[in-house]
């Protein structure tokens, strides 16, 4: 082979370890460039760690407000003066004239007895009412057998109704008379009556562990309206805490021992918090009252900051958060 089929062979070797290496720049390029290209955007577009692990939560605002604390029971419309009404003699009961809820007038008559037994015939004797009220108890019945200590019937006194209610024990240390109630009854639905605690018994019944109250209507024109027997539903007022710092219940929390809220607070004091979001605080508060689910705040908190009532779970000391919306 001469020197010059040497040379050339020579070249064409070194063109093919050329475009070799060329090739093999090529694949690699298109192996690793584009996760680095999109790892590099990535970079660019992500957002700072903060941001990415907002929570989102609802507050309202603390409020000085006036908390009425109240006893709801049930209760009943009863007659304070009442009369039986029993017959002279024994014997027949003949004739019933009046029917329940009646009114009747003093010396009005109601009833017939028949006195004679066999062997011996008695006049009728008649039973008249003894004073002026309603029958608020079903009469006995015509045919029945009476005695002169068989009541025929209950008269209630005109202007004696009342409110009687039985407290649970729990919640006499609030009663004292002229308190003043909310009454509502369920031949009135939508109205409410206003009456005041005029009688409390000296005793708790040891059988019910409550204590008996009467309550009357201020109102004296109720009267002609409310019955003896009504069922009746009454909100006693017991106290009042008038221009107090609360917060919703579901805006406070034990946590360790402690009693606390979440406060909003908008000031960029941590470094890692981008302008502009809000994280919460955890306060410890000290409480008073619990009225209609408002809590007292007594120490802790100030009117007009923020506390949140929903998201609560999720939070600690410092964590940013993202508003849906407050109720004022």
């Amino acid at each position: 082979m001469t020197n010059k089929e040497k040379t050339m062979e020579k070249l064409l070797l070194r063109k093919k370890i050329i475009r070799a290496f060329i090739l093999l720049l090529v694949v690699a390029a298109l192996v690793f460039l584009p996760p680095v290209m999109a790892g590099s955007r990535r970079a660019e577009v992500s957002l700072p760690p903060v941001a990415a692990t907002l929570f989102a939560v609802r507050t309202e605002y603390a409020e000085v407000r006036t908390l009425q604390a109240y006893i709801e029971v049930n209760a009943n419309i009863v007659s304070s003066h009442q009369v039986a009404v029993l017959p002279d003699v024994g014997g027949l009961l003949t004739s019933m004239r009046v029917n329940l809820g009646d009114e009747v007038q003093a010396g009005q008559l109601l009833a017939q007895v028949d006195p004679s037994r066999p062997g011996a015939v008695f006049s009728i004797s008649s039973v008249h009412a003894p004073v002026s009220g309603m029958v608020i108890t079903n009469p006995a019945t015509t045919g029945s057998t009476v005695t002169p200590a068989t009541p025929l019937l209950t008269l209630a006194l005109d202007g004696s109704i009342e409110i009687e209610a039985f407290i649970p024990e729990r919640e006499v240390g609030q009663l004292r008379p002229g308190l003043g109630a909310e009454v509502r009854l369920e031949a009135f639905p939508g109205e409410t009556f206003h009456a005041t605690l005029t009688q409390l018994s000296p005793v708790v019944d040891p059988l019910s562990r409550t204590k008996r109250v009467i309550l009357t209507f201020n109102n004296n024109t109720h009267q002609q309206r409310v019955s003896p027997g009504m069922f009746a539903r009454i909100r006693l007022n017991t106290r009042t805490h008038q221009n107090v710092v609360s917060v919703p219940q579901e805006a406070v929390i034990e946590h360790r021992g402690r009693t606390v809220v979440y406060v909003l607070n908008t000031n960029d004091v941590l470094p890692a918090m981008p302008s502009g979001i809000p994280f919460v605080e955890m306060r410890e508060v000290s409480v008073g009252v619990n009225v209609n689910r408002e809590v007292e705040i007594t120490s802790g908190l100030q009117p007009g900051e923020a506390v949140v009532v929903q998201g609560k779970q999720f939070l600690t000391d410092g964590t940013p958060v993202r508003v849906l919306g407050r109720t004022i």
